[in-house]
């Protein structure tokens, strides 16, 4: 598998959705529908590294890993709201608002880890073509 293959733009997808996932699907209902607190901490971190870590490494180009990497945010919310409801039907009145919530928060860890992983490849010679 060669740096610039798919494959690793989607594993770093699937750790950066663990990362910010599994803290924020284990908050009791309450907790969880308080954003974006409960979407603040190693989760978020977790996010603009492994979008740093694409962007270094050269997997992509700037906006592809931005985007990739902010998705993992609403995605984790969505699946939240999808499990809330198959327990208790109706527990997710504010759905577009937690979702808006978590893409700008997704947005704006991405952009931080893309911006600085993009100052490594600066200074390496593996750049994406």
């Amino acid at each position: 598998m060669t740096r610039s293959s798919p494959a690793w733009q989607w594993i770093g997808f699937a750790i950066a959705l663990i990362g910010v996932g599994f803290k924020y699907w284990q908050l009791p209902h309450a907790q969880a529908s308080q954003l974006p607190g409960a979407l603040l901490g190693p989760g978020l971190v977790a996010v603009g590294v492994v979008a740093m870590l694409l962007r270094a490494f050269g997997t992509a180009r700037f906006r592809k890993v931005w985007l990739l990497a902010a998705a993992t945010v609403p995605v984790a919310v969505l699946v939240r709201m999808l499990a809330d409801t198959q327990q208790h039907a109706g527990t997710h009145h504010s759905g577009l608002s937690e979702l808006a919530i978590a893409a700008g928060l997704g947005l704006a860890a991405s952009l931080l880890g893309t911006a600085i992983g993009s100052l490594f490849l600066l200074r390496s010679s593996r750049r994406p073509g």
